[in-house]
């Protein structure tokens, strides 16, 4: 091994190691901070719990089911959307019109998140409270929909991505057989990427749960327990904006900490569940 082999390798393991020293970190301090929600009993409690501080109760289960709602609903409308146009841009039109509706894919990562929200006020808050003709409109529907937009080019891409990793030579012996697109999307394609969409899909997920402005600006931050997806609702990340101005000391500004905390876990174990298919990916080749 050379001189500038060595460094290199020195430099990339350096910058791993930042990377998870700062993970680590920014975990170690939220845990410190929430030392007395630990030490009372109360870390579990929480998120379950209803939120309503009049009667001194700091339950984040409100929180934490908009998240899952919100995100759930954003992912089951963006997988159906994202998958059909993966499949054109990919398999049925890759050097025509589906190259150019790629560009176009790309250049909507490049959109900020208060872009969306603001057309989520203006154009769909509006639409879905005159088709449910009930509440303001801000509700899980309308944060779940424009957030599965929001996502949808990740998902896209990625999509896109997995379909093109498919061994030439499998698809070659498709086309000697005869197959139609059709077919071979079905039983050469999918097959060989379906654990890659699976792993873009956990991806996405989690990038619906860390999603702060479509959800501050459109769930309309309800702090009850949902009953459906035209209720009003808050997630954790939306609960950590709003909650933040608070006094530093009281149980009502630790509670952020806890959101941060379930945070983590969530996000931990949509990363440890796409390593398990990556290895299993790898065993099987």
């Amino acid at each position: 091994m050379d001189v500038k082999e060595k460094i290199s390798k020195s430099v990339f393991l350096g910058a791993a190691l930042l990377s998870v020293g700062i993970t680590l970190g920014i975990l170690g301090f939220m845990v410190l901070l929430a030392y007395p929600i630990f030490a009372q009993g109360l870390f579990w409690k929480m998120l379950i719990l209803p939120w309503s501080p009049d009667q001194g109760i700091f339950g984040l289960g409100p929180m934490v089911a908009g998240t899952i709602s919100i995100a759930f609903l954003a992912v089951g409308f963006s997988f159906p959307i994202s998958c059909g146009v993966s499949v054109f841009v990919g398999i049925l039109d890759p050097g025509g019109k589906g190259k150019w509706l790629k560009r176009g894919v790309e250049a909507m990562t490049a959109i900020p998140t208060v872009i969306y929200g603001f057309v989520g006020i203006f154009l769909l808050v509006p639409l879905v409270r005159e088709l449910v003709a009930r509440g303001s409109g801000m509700c899980i529907l309308s944060a779940g929909i424009m957030l599965g937009i929001l996502i949808s080019p990740t998902m896209i891409l990625f999509f896109t991505q997995s379909f093109a990793m498919v061994p030439q030579s499998y698809l070659n012996a498709a086309d000697s057989t005869g197959a139609t697109t059709v077919q071979k999307f079905f039983y050469i394609v999918l097959p060989c990427a379906w654990k890659s969409m699976v792993t873009g899909l956990i991806l996405s997920f989690g990038r619906a749960m860390g999603d702060t402005l479509i959800a501050l600006m459109i769930s309309g931050n309800a702090v009850g327990f949902p009953g459906s997806i035209t209720d009003s609702a808050r997630t954790l990340t939306a609960h950590i904006g709003l909650i933040i101005a608070a006094d530093f000391d009281s149980i009502e500004f630790k509670t952020i900490f806890v959101c941060g905390i379930s945070l983590y876990a969530m996000t931990g174990m949509g990363v440890g569940l796409v390593r398990f298919l990556g290895a299993k990916g790898v065993g099987n080749r």
